[in-house]
């Protein structure tokens, strides 16, 4: 009997992959993003409804209990929270991920201590899961402005990292050759102190990639479980767990390498260079910053042959898509083609300046990555940057500057560039910015909101 109903289970385990295979492929597009996090929830559904059928599964009432108490906080949360602040949800919630594969990897290191196997993958899943819970905690932090965004390097972060490291597994070894629960909390505090300190020292403009990988790790860290739990009563699960770990490992890990390399910097630059901590020192640029009014930004994008909105996370933490959507059709109802430049780390997530805009209601036709319009900015009478500093920072192109290499929007090529920021303030890299101070360039203060209202009201005057 229980081998029919392991058959079954793991029948239904191959149909839940499948669909969770189908959710990944359709969240490449944007068009198709929303149809793949519905595959990936009934994916999920189905996964949780079988693991229930388990032989060998009990404390049913307490399974229960936690089910219905983690959907709901999460159905709540996903209800009530702003698409601005979503990097910071999916940060936490990796985390969370990334704890209960460190909680489940305790269990099976202290069950499985007499296969060396088995406890070497448990033990390698509470490495990774502690380290991501307490990184993604502090991602979240920062993400939120709990604590200061920047990178804060520690002096001597690299050899105390590695000391932590080495004291963990210390730990570990305790715990295999005693087999005594005691020693497990030590390792896994020294552990999520070794996170925090990581994750310190990454500054907020890296934190996509850091969320991301992160994630990854979650992913490996469940993937291990999963392996350790194969041998044990619970094999369905485990291989359900494996196959789960892997997609999600694979996934984060791609996703990490095309972001690193969209800044053209390495992994490991990314996660302890500390970029960020300190402010570029050098001589002053050249030339002057030049503000212009409202009435005279309006004429010109009202006479412009093309205008180029090029969008950064200012705009979106300042609530003005609706305000720049409005832009964008008054503009267009004058005869003026618009269209939107978005860098592939303009918002806090890959994909999340598209999902920012497509909500307010701009086609995803209007969208074009970096590499589709960057030739355009040299024929485009106005370019528009706004709440964008780091990502349109001509600085990339100059050898010595902290950003250079990373690929950026030519937005200077263009014959006017209007740029609206709130002050004077420098990018989360803390790099001056050239672009501000070239002859073909205009400040714009203000808040985005309002600054762009005033744009409309502005147009509508024209007539």
């Amino acid at each position: 009997m229980n081998l029919a109903i392991g058959d079954l289970i793991d029948a239904v385990y191959i149909v839940a992959v499948l669909v969770f295979i189908l959710g990944l492929k359709a969240m490449s597009g944007p068009e198709t993003a929303r149809r793949g996090i519905v595959y990936a929830g009934i994916a999920m559904l189905i996964a949780v409804v079988i693991t229930y059928f388990s032989p060998g599964l009990s404390n049913f009432l307490w399974i229960i209990l936690g089910t219905l108490l983690g959907a709901g906080v999460g159905y709540w949360w996903a209800r009530v929270v702003k698409m601005t602040a979503m990097p910071q949800m999916v940060a936490i919630f990796n985390g969370m991920g990334g704890g209960s594969a460190a909680a489940i990897a305790a269990i099976e290191l202290l069950s499985a201590l007499g296969n060396h196997v088995s406890a070497g993958l448990s033990l390698a899943g509470a490495v990774i899961g502690t380290i991501s819970i307490s990184g993604s905690v502090i991602a979240f932090m920062k993400l939120q402005d709990l604590i200061n965004p920047r990178a804060r390097a520690i002096p001597g972060r690299l050899v105390i990292g590695i000391a932590i490291l080495v004291l963990a597994g210390v730990f570990a070894a305790f715990t295999v050759v005693t087999g005594r629960m005691i020693w497990l909390a030590p390792f896994y505090a020294a552990l999520a102190v070794y996170g925090i300190l990581l994750t310190m020292a990454i500054g907020g403009a890296d934190m996509p990639v850091v969320i991301s990988l992160f994630n990854a790790f979650t992913g490996i860290a469940v993937g291990l479980d999963g392996f350790a739990l194969v041998n044990g009563p619970l094999g369905d699960a485990g291989y359900a767990m494996v196959i789960a770990g892997v997609l999600v490992g694979s996934a984060g890990s791609l996703l990490t390498y095309l972001m690193a390399k969209a800044m053209n910097r390495s992994i490991y630059n990314v996660m302890f260079s500390a970029f960020g901590s300190k402010e570029e020192v050098g001589g002053p640029i050249k030339g002057s910053l030049k503000p212009m009014e409202a009435t005279d930004v309006a004429a010109l994008m009202a006479y412009a042959n093309q205008v180029i909105i090029a969008p950064g996370y200012g705009m979106a933490v300042a609530q003005a898509q609706q305000k720049v959507k409005e832009l964008s059709d008054l503009l267009e109802s004058k005869g003026v083609p618009v269209k939107f430049a978005i860098h592939p780390v303009a918002g806090r997530m890959p994909g999340h300046m598209n999902v920012l805009l497509a909500e307010a209601g701009i086609s995803y036709e209007k969208l074009f990555d970096r590499d589709e319009i960057n030739n355009e900015f040299a024929n485009t009478d106005v370019v528009f940057v706004i709440g964008a500093n780091d990502v349109v920072n001509p600085a990339a192109h100059r050898q010595g500057s902290p950003l250079y290499g990373m690929p950026i929007l030519d937005v200077e090529n263009a014959k006017n560039v209007i740029v609206n920021k709130r002050g004077q303030g420098k990018g989360f890299a803390g790099v001056e910015n050239d672009l501000f101070y070239r002859d073909n360039t205009h400040m714009y203060y203000g808040d985005a909101q309002a600054a762009v209202g005033k744009l409309v009201t502005a147009l509508k005057s024209m007539g």
